[in-house]
């Protein structure tokens, strides 16, 4: 995959100016707002139920968050999701918490068979729960256990059978619509170390999907994320590294990403 694809994606963004209906947790609902904003987007954060299928109608697409999940989000989730799919728009689940919650990982499950959403994401661990009922971790961390190359088959398995893109992210992020497999090696340590860089990787594939098919858009959120933290990093401490982070996102620029950007793109069939 060619910068040059990345860096159209990014542009296509800003000159659509679109619209981005985030039903995100509290937690970082200003994180997400911000990183949309900071690629030419439009955030709106509506989440009660009796207005979030009018709102979901009017966006371009829409993120399902579901950490810190409550019945309201619950409710208005699945509304949104059914409002996306009639309307034809682009949805991204956020599997936030699946493999530490059965609540989640059923709903996770329920809404993805009756929405059929573009791309679901999560981390390692949450993304390996969604294949293996079994298994469970402790809190919303990745498990570094989990090594790529079973996290490629197990993505590549839940693409195939849920007809959509998968990205599981963690030290290398796994793309895949099952049939091709995109690797992203781009990031730092730090992303993990404040709240909500994973919740806006999310919103980044938001806004990317307005642009591009689910695939090329998480892997644009990948990299333009990943760089921007490599570029944020800081011997300050997290507080300044939260400030840089946001200041490399609002002014990428092309060269950062032809100089910077660290992707493998595969066919499944030859690995």
């Amino acid at each position: 995959m060619k910068s040059d694809t990345i860096n159209h994606i990014r542009h296509t963004v800003v000159c659509k100016n679109p619209l981005i209906h985030c039903i995100t947790n509290p937690i970082s609902i200003t994180a997400c707002a911000n990183a949309i904003l900071s690629v030419g987007g439009r955030p709106i954060m509506a989440e009660h139920p009796s207005e979030v299928g009018e709102i979901t109608t009017t966006a371009h697409s829409l993120l399902l968050n579901l950490g810190n999940i409550t019945d309201a989000r619950i409710s208005s989730m699945a509304i949104s999701a059914a409002a996306a799919r009639e309307e034809n728009i682009p949805f991204v689940v956020d599997i936030v918490g699946a493999a530490c919650s059965r609540l989640r990982r059923d709903y996770a499950l329920a809404l993805i068979d009756s929405s059929k959403p573009a791309l679901i994401k999560g981390n390692y661990a949450e993304i390996h729960s969604l294949a293996n009922p079994d298994y469970t971790s402790s809190g919303v961390d990745t498990d570094s256990s989990i090594a790529p190359s079973a996290m490629i088959e197990t993505a590549a398995k839940l693409a195939r059978r849920y007809d959509c893109t998968i990205l599981a992210s963690g030290k290398t992020d796994v793309i895949t619509d099952g049939t091709k497999l995109i690797l992203s090696y781009n990031g730092t340590p730090q992303l993990a170390r404040i709240t909500g860089t994973g919740c806006m990787l999310g919103a980044l594939c938001a806004a990317y999907l307005t642009s591009a098919d689910a695939l090329f858009a998480s892997a644009c959120a990948c990299t333009v994320l990943g760089i921007s933290g490599e570029l944020a990093c800081s011997a300050k401490g997290n507080g300044s590294f939260a400030v840089n982070l946001m200041d490399a996102l609002s002014t990428m620029s092309d060269e950062s990403i032809n100089i910077n950007m660290k992707l493998e793109e595969h066919c499944l069939e030859n690995i």
